[in-house]
This record gives C-alpha cells, sequence and structure tokens, in this order.
C-alpha cells in the first residue's frame, strides 16, 4: 500500500488563460488526492481557440533533461498521461516517459481534431505517429473524430448504431490499450454518451450525457483527468467514466447557466468540491 498519494507524470502544455489542459488537470487530479507533476511541453499565454494572437514559448528541449533527472532521483510515478503534443519530438519523448516507467498506468488522451477534422497543427505524420503512443497505452480517451483517425476510417456525421460502435471501440483496443473511453458519441437511439471497452473483460459500457447547446474548450482534459484519479482510485472503467461524466454534467451547466464566454472553459472553481465527496454510482450500463 501506498504511504503518499499516487502520482502522475503529466505530459501537457500549460496555458494561463482558458481554462484548458494543465490549468484544469492540476486542480482536477489535485482535488482527487492525486498528486500531479506537470511536464510541460510548452507555456501559451491562452490556448488557441479564439483569443487572439497567443503568447508562446516551446519547452521541448526540457523534456529529456527532466525524465534524467527524476529517474536519477528514483521517482516513481503510478500514471503517465499525456495530452495534447505539438511535434514529433514531442511524441519522440512521451514514448522514452512511457518506456522510463513501464508499470505505471499509461493514459494517453490523443488530442488531434474535432468535428471531423484535424487541429491545423496535426500533420498526417503526427497523426499517424500517435497511433505509436496508443499502441504502448493502458487507457486511450479519444473523441469519435480522433478514433476515425488513429483507424484511419472516413469521419460520418451522423450517429452510430449500436453494433459500429462496439466496433469502433474494439478496433481501438487492437492498436494497443485495453481501455478505451470514447467520448461525446451520438447514438442511433438518440442519447449522446461516453462509451467504454474493457478488452480483458470483452465488456462494453456507455454512461448517457445531459446535451447542453454550448462547447467548451478543455472539457476533454477535465474528463480524462477524472478518468485517471478514479482508476487510480480503484474505480472499475464504467464507475471511472461515470464519475468523469457526471463531473463535467456539474461543470458545463454550472457554466451555461451563467452565460459565460464559451472561450473562458468551465467554471472549475465552482465545482472542484463534487470531486471530494463521497459518490455512489448506478447509472452506468452495458452498451
Amino acid at each position: 500500500m501506498l504511504q503518499r498519494p499516487p502520482r502522475v507524470a503529466a505530459i501537457h502544455d500549460l496555458s494561463g488563460f482558458g481554462r484548458c489542459s494543465l490549468a484544469v488537470i492540476l486542480p482536477t487530479l489535485s482535488a482527487m488526492k492525486v498528486q500531479v507533476c506537470p511536464i510541460v511541453t510548452a507555456v501559451l499565454s491562452t490556448h488557441t481557440g479564439g483569443l487572439g494572437e497567443v503568447v508562446f514559448r516551446d519547452l521541448t528541449a526540457d523534456l529529456r533533461p527532466t525524465l534524467a533527472h527524476y529517474q536519477r532521483l528514483g521517482i516513481e510515478f503510478e500514471c503517465v498521461y499525456s495530452g495534447f503534443l505539438g511535434s514529433l519530438e514531442q511524441i519522440d519523448h512521451c514514448l522514452e516517459y512511457y518506456a522510463a516507467y513501464p508499470d505505471a498506468l499509461a493514459v494517453v488522451d490523443p488530442v488531434m481534431g474535432d468535428h471531423g477534422k484535424p487541429y491545423r497543427t496535426y500533420t498526417p505524420e503526427m497523426c499517424r505517429r500517435m497511433g505509436e503512443l496508443a499502441a504502448v497505452a493502458d487507457l486511450i480517451t479519444p473523441n469519435l473524430t480522433e478514433a476515425c483517425i488513429l483507424l484511419g476510417i472516413p469521419y460520418r456525421n451522423e450517429p452510430l448504431r449500436q453494433t459500429e460502435a462496439k466496433s469502433i471501440l474494439a478496433r481501438l483496443s487492437e492498436l494497443g490499450p485495453r481501455y478505451v473511453a470514447l467520448t461525446g458519441v451520438e447514438l442511433a437511439d438518440g442519447a449522446i454518451a461516453n462509451l467504454g471497452y474493457d478488452r480483458d473483460r470483452g465488456d462494453y459500457w456507455r454512461v448517457d450525457c445531459v446535451y447542453v447547446p454550448a462547447s467548451y474548450p478543455g472539457t476533454g482534459d477535465i474528463f480524462a483527468s477524472v478518468l485517471v484519479g478514479a482508476l487510480l482510485s480503484g474505480d472499475s472503467l464504467p464507475m471511472a467514466i461515470e464519475r468523469a461524466t457526471r463531473f463535467l454534467e456539474i461543470a458545463i451547466r454550472t457554466t451555461f447557466s451563467y452565460g459565460s464566454d464559451t472561450r473562458y472553459g468551465v467554471m472549475l472553481e465552482s465545482c472542484l468540491g463534487w470531486l471530494m465527496t463521497a459518490q455512489t454510482f448506478d447509472r452506468y450500463r452495458l452498451l
């Protein structure tokens, strides 16, 4: 049994304004009694979603020396968790971190695109090499756009039938990870759901979401962070997906009720207390 909180090496950028990446990962996991050690890939004044010209500093050159320092100190991690990456070199460094901690839970949030299109910074080669990260992961957390990119299949902007959703989950797991969490999927029965697959058990899961007509940056980072914290605390995959789903519902609906500028992200500060309360879950079900 650990005599300290679980420890996560979080390989992400830091945006000073806009509530995304490390700015939400740090408080979210800390509220779940998990120590976050930020491995900062870049520092930005704001996120890049419509807030003007961004001040940007690339910290790629610091990633390898940081890993070497931690290894000299004998620092252990229970999880290594990567998100948005800015270059092929950063992908190489992430692979080095995963290899350096083979017993840690390897979590890859393959942040590459949304709404059927890759982000402008993601070249075809970067998209292809994200598959190398998926291959060494225990858990990946793509949205449907990212799932299609990883699988090399066309994105279709239409609801998924149950058989289609299961096929995508299974094929993603064949890339390497035992666990897959597929976020924000519109299903043919009219529901919006977060889906999960546990390859070892052969179980497919769904957790339906309450729809809100607004989109906020950083929600994928929050979802993956709660998922990580829940798994490290002993939750099963469906319990962890429901915990992440319910928390995001609270954060999004709280923010939407105030009419806050969507570019500013969700009002995380008003909602973190929920993560510190004991909750029971019974709304997940088999897909």
